[in-house]
């Protein structure tokens, strides 16, 4: 591929965001064409106060465990530092690139900022971003193939696109996943050179914690959705899961942060056309409230504080050396005698 192919290939990429964020737009305005926004602000007040808290709780639940991510990545490029650490940076990171998509780029940016402070080579850093998104993968691969089951396929029957799009997806998942494991298996103990960099290739063990770590991460988020969602509508976990996930996944191929516009605009098409639309919104602006705004003032919070001891840390430490130095007495040099000048 030539250069000019090449930049015209990630200038359509960094595009396609805005296109599925138009087109989601679109779709959402004709869902909820007939609603108000007093509607919408309705639901969201008539969620239940325990609901919220049950959602809160499973969002916190499932932010500990996506920090487990950086914990399997670690243990992928034999290093290790302690858990406060790298609980803190994989919350963080994760907190700030669900927001602003591009998890590479955000989420990796702060990774890079507090494991070389750690002593994690950029080498080792990109070694775990790279981890971290299969782990993200095998999880979301696992939980549409689960779901493909799950979900009663007469949601899709009104939408031929969508109709395709999930047996496409389904069909591309059980690929995915069979491949994956199958390297682990016919590669194994093998090692992949991109550029500068050696990856080794995961064991089918190591493989099968990257796929539940993913899976308990999607279901957790699930969850947040689900107590928001449960007053409004009934729908069994088993098929709500598998919706879901089919929407998330849906979102991050997106290119969109966060999805947004394009995970509201799935979950909407695929519930009964006699569900009330603005309560189902209220739902959905509730658990973007929880499961991402919250949790990013919350990272940022963190940060900061860390970023503000690491500081006064460094002040005692630089106050401390310059108080030694000045307690250390000076060494006296000998004094050199002068000699007598001939004469000439």
């Amino acid at each position: 591929m030539s250069a000019k192919a090449k930049r015209l290939l990630k200038r359509l990429v960094s595009w396609s965001g805005i296109l599925f964020f138009i087109i989601a737009a679109g779709m959402l305005y004709w869902q909820l064409r007939h609603y108000s926004l007093y509607d919408i602000a309705r639901a969201l007040w008539h969620i239940p106060f325990m609901n919220l808290v049950y959602a809160s709780l499973a969002a916190l639940a499932g932010y500990v465990a996506l920090s487990f991510y950086d914990y399997l990545a670690l243990r992928y490029i034999n290093k290790m530092v302690s858990w406060w650490k790298w609980m803190l940076a994989g919350m963080i990171g994760f907190a700030i690139s669900n927001n602003a998509g591009h998890a590479v780029v955000s989420g990796g940016a702060i990774r890079y900022r507090l494991y070389t402070r750690w002593r994690i080579r950029a080498g080792d850093i990109v070694k775990m971003l790279t981890y971290n998104g299969f782990t993200y993968f095998l999880g979301c691969t696992a939980i549409v193939v689960i779901g493909y089951f799950m979900v009663p396929h007469a949601l899709f029957r009104d939408s031929v696109g969508a109709s395709i799009g999930v047996h496409g997806l389904f069909i591309f998942c059980v690929a995915a996943l069979g491949a994956y494991f199958a390297m682990t298996q016919l590669f194994r103990n093998k090692t992949i050179k991109l550029g500068e960099l050696h990856f080794q290739i995961p064991t089918t063990r190591m493989a099968a914690f990257q796929m539940f770590l993913g899976i308990l991460d999607s279901v957790l988020a699930g969850l947040v959705l689900y107590f928001c969602l449960i007053p409004f509508v009934e729908i069994p976990f088993t098929t709500f899961i598998g919706l879901f996930v089919i929407a998330q996944t849906a979102g991050v191929f997106s290119q969109v942060p966060g999805g947004i516009g394009v995970f509201e605009s799935i979950f909407l098409l695929a519930l009964p056309g006699d569900v009330n639309r603005a309560s189902i919104f209220g739902a959905l602006l509730a658990y973007r409230i929880i499961y991402y705004v919250l949790p990013l003032i919350g990272a940022g919070g963190l940060f900061l504080i860390y970023e503000n001891w690491l500081r006064a840390k460094m002040k005692r430490w630089l106050a401390e050396a310059q108080a030694l130095a000045q307690k250390i007495p000076k060494p006296k040099l000998p004094k050199i005698p002068h000699l007598p000048r001939k004469n000439k």
